[in-house]
């Protein structure tokens, strides 16, 4: 089966854009069904390109990029190492979290377009 990161990266954004208050990578785990030393290896990912911000010992991660400014590929190809292929969703979403209970329907749906198209890059 096909590592899970891209679709956890999504989910890790997202949850950071639409929390009302600081989230931590224990909370993000939760909602996305694995161990918070998973979300920090991708959310690693994602400080080092600039995308989020955070700092030991202090609560809360922020998005340093406009989420409307972000697409999927420039995400894919942050936490994956090669071209975009069928895409894997993580399985243990929590359905009690409201993220993790549509991200499935909210995103991956237009995924399905998206690996039709011819990449030239």
């Amino acid at each position: 089966m096909k590592d899970t990161k891209f679709s956890i990266a999504i989910h890790i954004l997202s949850m950071i854009a639409l929390s009302p208050h600081p989230i931590n990578s224990v909370e993000i785990a939760k909602s996305v069904g694995t161990n918070p030393s998973y979300i920090r290896k991708i959310m690693s990912l994602l400080k080092d390109h600039k995308i989020i911000e955070n700092h030991r010992g202090k609560t809360g991660i922020q998005l340093l990029v406009d989420p409307a400014q972000l697409d999927l590929l420039t995400i894919y190809k942050i936490v994956e190492e090669d071209d975009p292929h069928i895409f894997q969703v993580h399985q243990n979403a929590n359905a009690e979290c409201p993220v993790g209970r549509n991200i499935v329907n909210a995103v991956f749906p237009f995924l399905d377009d998206a690996e039709k198209i011819p990449h030239n890059y």
